[in-house]
């Protein structure tokens, strides 16, 4: 099921009249039959991984906790990794893996013909699987306690509003509010319904219709390789493009899940702080799919030995930690070179800001410009292996990307006013985000009297209405974090 759905817009307000119309303790029962219904409207029988993958780590949990010994700790920690990143390697890598054992293999004439699998990568996988994994290895290092109610921890595993695309939440901070008790208080609701309202009109408005043009040029099926027809100008516009089109369509997901757990009394974790305004690589990683950056943080970079074993040590654990983050975005090289390259990034930085012996002087606003016009330039041709379908669509990117031939920018997919208008609406996120930084504009906006709050929110839904990019087929206008 789609946020930006006629199924969801009946399904939500179903679900939230039910539950504060339902007593506390029941409400979880409600929660979790809606999250289940919520996932097995995509494909049904893949909810049987949820419900496996939720009762190892329910039970391993326990048993790291009662377990006698390191040894037995270690066993039950084994048991939980085995699983549920077996489940992972299974569905999402297995025919990456033989595919590229069988590649390397071939370059020494050695054949090698695996059996591939062809399985449909289920939704979300890699967003819960990290989120029980973080539940067992937080109890065996004894950050917190197993919970003893299997349907709470359940619901906690299938939450609806974070299932798919996160943000990935810990078990420390998302458990123990399906305890509370939540009464309807009209501030809080309102304040999650807006920041859907903002999810939706980016999304549908904005993101969808740089989707087109994106397309257009990037498009690589069976039939034709598009992306080949184009040079110049057309390639350097599409990976721009792209480069908002990835912020706001995850910025947007992030904000509909963080309302509509806010409507339903939860507080989830933001997940984007206007990454495009960092000054440096370490910031924007401090800015962009926090909840991701910091599970890695914490599960694969510190227990590496962070920047604790010494500077040559550091930058390994760094292009590990990167490494590891592109492949989980996706089975292939290019992933797996998106993330090294940001690593890399990163590396750079360390050495540079090693360098630096003066005190950092305040940052203006020409110089603060120019430093994220440069994290951008990195970041955005970055992503040119991470939008690419193949190694080779990305090199020809690279090769034929210029500033030259502005003549056919109308022939891709948008008209001139529809280019003009998404050109203003991306100066006008930026301007947004830059104020954002400075002063809340949600409440600016709810301290407003009521007719300019009224006349903002009927603005922003006729434009949802009439102006959003709504595309033929469902798949067009799903959020770009479902694939991973």
């Amino acid at each position: 099921m789609l946020f930006n759905s006629f199924h969801f817009l009946m399904f939500f307000p179903i679900v939230v009249g039910l539950y504060y119309a339902l007593p506390q303790k029941f409400r979880w029962i409600l929660l979790l039959i809606a999250s289940y219904y919520f996932y097995m409207s995509w494909k049904a029988e893949y909810i049987i991984l949820i419900v496996a993958s939720t009762l190892v780590d329910f039970g391993a949990g326990l048993a790291i906790e009662n377990a006698d010994s390191k040894k037995r700790k270690q066993l039950w920690l084994f048991l939980s990794l085995f699983v549920n990143l077996g489940l992972l390697f299974t569905f999402k890598y297995w025919d990456f893996f033989n595919d590229s054992i069988r590649d390397t293999l071939n370059l020494f004439s050695i054949q090698f013909d695996p059996s591939t699998l062809k399985l449909l990568l289920p939704v979300g996988i890699s967003f819960y699987t990290f989120q029980t994994l973080s539940y067992t290895i937080d109890i065996y290092y004894d950050k917190i306690k197993p919970i003893k109610h299997v349907g709470i921890f359940a619901t906690y595993v299938s939450f609806f509003p974070q299932l798919v695309a996160g943000p990935i939440e810990r078990a420390k901070h998302l458990i123990p509010q399906f305890y509370n008790k939540v009464v309807f208080e009209y501030e809080r609701v309102k304040n999650g319904l807006l920041l859907m309202l903002w999810g939706f009109f980016v999304k549908i408005v904005i993101a969808d219709r740089l989707a087109i043009l994106v397309n257009t040029v990037y498009k690589h099926d069976e039939s034709h390789n598009y992306l080949l027809d184009h040079t110049g100008a057309s390639l350097f516009i599409a990976s721009f493009f792209f480069m908002f089109q990835l912020y706001l369509d995850f910025s947007a997901y992030s904000n509909i899940a963080i309302g509509a757990a806010r409507v339903l009394g939860f507080d989830l974790q933001s997940n984007f702080r206007r990454p495009y305004l960092a000054t440096s690589i370490s910031d924007f990683w401090h800015r962009w799919h926090i909840s991701l950056s910091t599970w890695f943080r914490d599960y694969v970079y510190i227990p590496l030995g962070g920047n604790k074993r010494g500077v040559k040590r550091h930058l390994i654990n760094l292009l590990i930690t990167f490494l590891l983050s592109g492949l989980w975005h996706g089975a292939s090289w290019n992933f797996a070179l998106w993330g090294l390259l940001n690593g890399i990034f990163l590396i750079a930085q360390v050495f540079i800001d090693s360098r630096k012996t003066s005190k950092k002087p305040k940052t203006y606003f020409i110089k603060r410009l120019v430093q994220s016009a440069v994290v951008m330039l990195l970041w955005g041709g970055s992503l040119i292996f991470f939008r690419a379908q193949t190694f080779d669509d990305a090199i020809y990117v690279f090769q034929n990307i210029s500033l030259a031939g502005w003549d056919n920018l109308y022939e891709l997919g948008l008209t001139v006013s529809e280019f003009k208008f998404v050109f203003y609406c991306l100066v006008g996120i930026y301007i947004l985000d830059y104020i954002q930084e400075k002063k809340d504009l949600y409440k600016f906006l709810s301290e407003r009297n009521i007719v300019i709050r009224f006349a903002v929110y009927i603005t922003a839904i006729l434009m949802i209405i009439y102006l959003g990019a709504y595309g033929e087929d469902v798949s067009d206008n799903q959020f770009l974090y479902f694939q991973f």
